[in-house]
């Protein structure tokens, strides 16, 4: 049954609508488990019932007729008890109802599986029998994963409206897509989806005016692609046999296909644009080749897929860039920092993407230039979106696509209380960062762009915390040499002078990858990253120093951070290699001092050597992503898990609490530079626990200097005696911005003021 299963979550996959998908399971499983039913119930909460959807073999005319009430009935059983029910004789249960319009009269044996997703019920997937006969295991276990396949499917389509018709473009919804808030803020604008050229899935539907315009830039594609074929048979045929570029000829004949073309022609005729109607016939190809027995004809599929993409290729060469409308809502996959910056300033008023979280890079760009932001959205339907109107609330995490008048007038709303505060907040750019009772906290900015220098400086910030110095690597084709590096670093370090500037050395590895310089690992962030780089290249190394170095002179305002330091060897060896650079320059230039020297502590086993890293080096700095990371064992890209990671668990802050408490008893300086230090209620707990400075985005200076100047240490500390007696994170949340209200300062983690 294992080809099976394959088979059958190709084609589901592949499918173009929930309703094929379903009409796909109950046939195929009919046929695989050789019974005389298969259907799917799928359950409304709201009016609570379970909704026959699809069926083979009961009757047809039953679908989206019948609905039984829940409690009553085996489907309600199989959705109570969340596990497989397998009946012998199903009428002899007492849970048994008859339902007159089905016909199930004539069965007997039965098997109903729960579909679940993401812990919450969806619905029953059934299969009976004429016979009464208990199923075997391995039809259970079947059952079991086919449910598991459907029902990322079902919630997809109970997301963008698919099941409840409000998909349709000309109704309106009020039922919004759940994913994880990236940057604070609310957004109303139009989608504009964003999709890699090479990724025929990705493409959405887009209206078009001239059909025939449209239909003569196939045409024009495709003899481009049939040309870059031929070249390619001619170039094969000259060292390779004629076996060889049967695959080509094969490309060909599908290119002159009737059935393939006439289908994408047809499509456009329909009002879709080129790309969309390749995507819709690409597709439906894919599935027909899935479908077959034969599995040399079912990798064909795979060659489908190549030759879309070589059609789109050109179609992408004759197609006009996208348009960007005031109010841009970006809509993608994966949303990427390049694609931001593709974007003309002013017009992107909020992101929104499948894949991703808070502490990645787009989110935390997004954070900096103040624009809303809602990613790992995992049942957006992305290719259905473009052109629609979109509200994107970046505090709970919420999209609501062709929203009903009453959203948009509340968010509109929410919007205009948004621009107040952010006035208010602009007015305490120039007041200093101390709290109530006289304790002052430098507020710093981290950067990672010389773009970012000049709104660091407006925005207030007290020096640079955090300069991700691997942005200038990650911008070239090679790595830069000591005069490059030297006139990035000497322009940052006289910007700020004498505010201090702490620069971190190259810390790529992990999601962050030179295209000069591959990493490929299984488990990229445990694996070769930060400073076990550096110090496995100190050719590499000593350059970025003495760059950093020379670029201090006559300044003094340069500290060097270490990242994903995990041994006091580490430290030992990079100062060996600092201490050499020094010397070294000390030659020709009096003026270099030896700068200060920290290590981020982002790394459990760092946590354990603090002592031991005192004696070796001149502060600590907290990178609480990484550090959240590590201690909840939760990839923080990986939606999947998305919900699980939370810098404010219970280990984490007890773990800060127990890092700042160890560095303030050995005097050393201690800050935080993750994306804590710009979370306004987070903020409350670290000036609780002893935190001396805090690190963030240059936007975030304003909200976190509000609640700075809002709580005395005493006050914060009575609020962290109350977490740490709290054993989740959302009671911690819950708890921190009720202080945050409390204050008046509720506008700072919630739309509105």
């Amino acid at each position: 049954m294992l080809e099976t299963l394959h088979r059958i979550v190709q084609e589901v996959n592949a499918a173009a609508s929930l309703e094929q998908a379903l009409a796909i399971i109950v046939s195929r499983v009919k046929q695989a488990m050789a019974v005389d039913v298969c259907s799917v119930y799928l359950t409304d909460e709201t009016a609570r019932k379970h909704v026959l959807m699809a069926t083979d073999g009961l009757r047809p005319e039953s679908v989206s007729m019948v609905k039984l009430d829940m409690g009553k009935g085996l489907i309600s059983l199989v959705y109570e008890s969340a596990e497989p029910i397998n009946l012998e004789n199903a009428p002899d249960h007492p849970r048994y109802q008859y339902i007159p319009e089905t016909g199930e009269e004539r069965y007997h044996g039965f098997l109903g599986v729960p579909i679940i997703h993401h812990r919450k019920m969806k619905g029953v997937l059934v299969v009976q029998l004429r016979g009464a006969r208990r199923f075997a295991d391995d039809e259970v276990s079947f059952l079991v994963t086919i449910a598991a396949q459907l029902s990322g499917a079902i919630a997809h389509a109970q997301a963008s409206g698919e099941i409840t018709q409000l998909e349709v473009s000309s109704q309106q919804s009020s039922q919004p897509f759940n994913g994880q808030p990236g940057s604070p803020g609310v957004a109303i604008g139009q989608a504009v989806v964003f999709y890699p050229a090479a990724d025929v899935e990705a493409i959405p539907d887009r209206k078009i005016d001239d059909v025939e315009a449209e239909i003569e830039l196939f045409k024009n594609a495709v003899k481009a692609a049939r040309y870059d074929i031929q070249t390619l048979v001619e170039r094969m045929h000259s060292v390779s046999t004629m076996e060889d570029t049967t695959l080509f000829d094969a490309y060909l004949l599908m290119l002159d296909s009737e059935s393939f073309n006439g289908k994408v022609i047809a499509e456009i005729g329909q009002g879709n644009w080129a790309p969309g109607a390749l995507r819709i016939t690409v597709l439906e190809h894919i599935r027909f080749f899935n479908a077959m027995e034969d599995p040399y004809l079912r990798e064909r599929a795979e060659d489908i897929r190549d030759l879309g993409r070589r059609i789109l290729s050109h179609l992408h060469q004759t197609k006009d860039k996208t348009e960007f409308p005031a109010g841009t809502i970006l809509v993608g996959e994966e949303i990427t920092a390049t694609m931001l910056a593709e974007i003309p300033p002013g017009q992107l008023a909020g992101v929104i993407a499948v894949r991703g979280s808070r502490t990645s890079h787009v989110a935390i760009l997004a954070r900096s230039l103040g624009i809303p932001a809602v990613l790992g959205v995992r049942d957006l339907p992305v290719n259905r979106l473009d052109g629609r109107e979109v509200v994107v609330d970046g505090y709970t995490g919420r999209v609501y696509v062709s929203p009903a008048r009453a959203i948009v007038s509340e968010f509109k709303r929410l919007a205009r209380d948004e621009e107040l505060l952010s006035a208010e907040l602009k007015q305490l750019r120039d007041q200093p960062s101390v709290t109530p009772d006289g304790e002052a906290v430098p507020l710093l900015a981290n950067m990672g762009l010389l773009a970012d220098i000049s709104s660091s400086l407006s925005f207030g910030a007290e020096g640079i915390g955090l300069y991700r110095t691997e942005f200038p690597f990650m911008a070239r084709d090679r790595f830069p040499g000591e005069e490059e590096q030297y006139q990035v670093y000497r322009q940052i370090l006289e910007s700020f002078h004498p505010r201090p500037v702490t620069l971190r050395t190259l810390d790529v590895g992990g999601d962050k990858s030179l295209p000069y310089f591959p990493i490929h690992e299984d488990n990229p962030f445990l694996g070769w990253r930060g400073i076990r780089i550096s110090l496995d290249h100190p050719e590499i190394f000593m350059v970025q120093i003495r760059a950093m170095l020379r670029a201090s002179a006559g300044l003094a305002n340069l500290s060097i951070l270490l990242p994903m330091v995990t041994s006091v060897s580490e430290v030992d060896e990079a100062l060996h290699i600092i201490r050499r650079a020094h010397h070294e320059l000390m030659d020709s230039d009096k003026t270099i001092v030896m700068p200060r020297i920290g290590v981020m502590i982002e790394v459990p086993s760092a946590l354990y050597q603090l002592p031991a890293l005192a004696r070796r080096v001149d502060f600590f700095s907290i990178g609480t992503n990484d550090l959240t990371q590590y201690l909840l064992a939760v990839d923080r890209n990986n939606d999947r898990v998305a919900e699980l990671y939370d810098s404010l668990h219970p280990a984490v802050v007890s773990a800060l609490n127990t890092m700042i408490a160890t560095a303030n008893q050995l005097d050393k300086p201690v800050s935080i530079c993750g994306e804590m230090a710009g979370d306004p209620a987070a903020v409350i707990l670290l000036l609780g626990m002893g935190i001396q400075s805090l690190s963030m985005t240059a936007a975030s200076i304003a909200a976190v200097k509000w609640v700075v100047r809002s709580f005395t240490r005493e006050q914060c500390a009575q609020i962290v005696n109350k977490v740490l007696a709290l054993e989740s994170p959302y009671a911690i949340r819950q708890l921190l911005n009720q202080a945050l209200e409390n204050a008046g300062l509720g506008g700072l983690v919630r739309a509105g003021r």
